[in-house]
């Protein structure tokens, strides 16, 4: 936290092509997206100002060298939380921000209604990700003998889908969502109903730096508190001002001295939640209705309203 202080800017490892999650805003000139927003959450907490990031674009291969290497200071990029990425790689995963699962897209016309479908066929896969290992295991236990065409990295991996060198194209469902908008025409492709895998993705950090890693986490909790409090981008000035509610005080730092422990201001969350918003905000600005994805929250909806977002006690 201190070099980041230092610095004044939180160095983030993002994406630069999957629209909705991690991408670089062609109007703009700069890198928006779900992913993003949550290191942005992280610079509004350590530094007071959500703006003050800079995000290096990172491909599958070289993200994680990238971290371990502090270049930068936390990669939030549709990652997947593993036991190997978090042990022997030395990474620590802060909480779940989407909870996803591996699907594949085929051409409306192909006739491949299922994965057994693809018996022989060429299926386009970006080279270092959890996808590619878990194609070929998903393939094996299903006893379908198809041809990887491997990339190295996404937006290659989506060309060769549209120019036609595979059958199919298999990332996480979420990415096939953001990536079909990006194909020459969009409705003539369809994400098949299996799911291949169990892919919760989230930010994460180095390991060996505990108080940065509680501040990532906390602060990625507190979105999904706030939220469930309905504290707002709108509100919460005014929540931290007039709200009895203890459980409102203490996520707002109006009571207590929950920030200190961190080493932040007591009010950290109230700057979080003012300049990027709650969870609920994060996501329907990126991925909601009034998005061309239009993703529904399924398994991303709060715990109290079927899904799995849950915060710990901010106690």
């Amino acid at each position: 936290m201190d070099i980041v202080r230092e610095r004044g800017v939180l160095k983030c490892g993002g994406n630069a092509n999957v629209p909705g999650f991690g991408y670089l805003d062609p109007d703009t000139n700069e890198f928006a997206g779900f992913d993003i927003d949550y290191c942005r959450a992280v610079a509004a907490a350590v530094l007071g100002d959500a703006d003050a990031i800079e995000v290096r674009a990172t491909t599958g291969s070289d993200r994680f060298p990238v971290l371990q290497s502090g270049e930068i200071d936390m990669l939030s990029r549709n990652t997947t939380w593993t036991i190997s990425r978090d042990t022997s790689l030395g990474f620590n995963f802060a909480p779940t921000t989407f909870y996803d699962g591996q699907g594949m897209m085929v051409r409306k016309d192909s006739g491949i209604e299922s994965l057994e479908d693809l018996e022989g066929a060429t299926i386009c896969v970006q080279q270092g990700t959890t996808t590619e290992k878990n194609l070929a295991d998903v393939m094996r236990a299903l006893g379908v003998n198809y041809e990887p065409v491997v990339l190295a990295d996404a937006p290659s991996t989506l060309a060769a889908y549209d120019e036609g060198r595979c059958d199919g194209f298999t990332t996480d469902k979420s990415g096939l969502v953001s990536n079909q908008t990006l194909l020459a025409d969009p409705s003539a492709h369809v994400i098949l109903p299996e799911t291949m895998s169990k892919e919760p993705l989230g930010p994460l950090v180095r390991h060996g730096d505990d108080q940065w890693f509680d501040i990532v986490k906390w602060v990625t909790f507190g979105t999904m508190q706030a939220e469930e409090l309905g504290i707002t981008s709108e509100n919460v000035e005014e929540m931290a001002a007039t709200s009895e509610d203890p459980v409102v005080r203490n996520l707002l730092g109006v009571e207590g001295d929950l920030g200190q422990g961190l080493g932040l201001d007591n009010d950290f969350m109230v700057k979080v939640i003012k300049q990027v918003g709650n969870y609920g905000e994060i996501y329907d600005r990126h991925l909601g209705p009034d998005t061309v994805f239009n993703l529904e929250r399924g398994m991303n909806a709060l715990w109290t309203d079927g899904g799995l977002l849950y915060s710990p006690p901010f106690r």
